[in-house]
C-alpha cells in the first residue's frame, strides 16, 4: 500500500450528484436526500486501510458532535472488492456496526462516484456548504499511524465550524493522505 495524497479539487466545485446503495439498510440513497441542512461531509473510506482505522473512532465522535447542528456525514467505499474482499459490502456492515456509524456507508461498486470527486485515497474528505459548494477538501488532522501526534480531527473541525459560521475555511488546506483507492 503506497501512501497517496488527495488531489485537492478546486474549492467552489459543486458536489457531483449520485445515488448509491447504503449497505447499512440496503436502500439506494441520493445525495439530495442525505445532504445536511447546513453542511455535508462526504468522505471516501474503506475497512482495511490503517490510515482510516487510525482516525475512525474520532471521526465517528465528531460526526455525533455535528449532527445536531444539521451537518450530515456520508461515507463512501469505492474499492475494488474482487482484489480487496475485506472491503466487500458484508464487511462494510460489520465495520460500520463496530464503529457505531450514525451516517450512511455507501458502496460505489462502479467507482464512478470516486472518479467524479477525483478521490485518490482513503480517507479523502470533501466538506460542502448548504448549497453543496465545496468549502474544504483535505486532511482530518496531522496525525498518522505510528506517530505520537494525537488524533484530534482539528483541521476538519475548524473547517466545519467556519462553514457553520458562514465563513470561508482557511485557504491553507493540506491534502489528506492514506491508502490509494483500489481501482479496478
Amino acid at each position: 500500500m503506497a501512501l497517496t495524497e488527495s488531489t485537492m479539487i478546486e474549492l467552489g466545485t459543486k458536489a457531483p450528484d449520485f445515488s448509491l446503495i447504503d449497505v447499512i439498510d440496503g436502500k439506494i440513497k441520493s445525495i439530495a436526500e442525505m445532504k445536511g441542512e447546513r453542511a455535508t461531509l462526504i468522505f471516501f473510506t474503506c475497512n482495511h486501510c490503517p490510515y482510516v482505522i487510525h482516525i475512525m473512532e474520532k471521526l465517528v465522535e465528531i460526526s455525533e458532535k455535528y449532527l445536531p447542528s444539521a451537518v450530515n456525514f456520508i461515507a463512501i467505499n469505492s474499492n475494488d472488492i474482487e482484489k480487496y474482499p475485506d472491503d466487500a459490502p458484508d464487511k462494510m456492515i460489520s465495520f460500520s456496526s463496530y464503529y457505531n456509524f450514525s451516517f450512511p456507508y455507501l458502496f460505489d461498486e462502479t467507482q464512478i462516484v470516486a472518479r467524479s470527486y477525483q478521490a485518490a485515497c482513503t480517507p479523502d474528505f470533501y466538506l460542502f456548504d448548504n448549497q453543496m459548494i465545496l468549502q474544504y477538501r483535505g486532511r482530518f488532522c496531522s496525525s498518522r499511524p505510528k506517530t505520537d501526534i494525537p488524533v484530534t480531527g482539528l483541521d476538519l473541525q475548524l473547517a466545519i465550524d467556519a462553514v457553520l459560521d458562514k465563513r470561508k475555511p482557511t485557504e491553507k488546506q493540506y491534502p489528506s493522505a492514506g491508502c490509494n483507492i483500489k481501482w479496478k
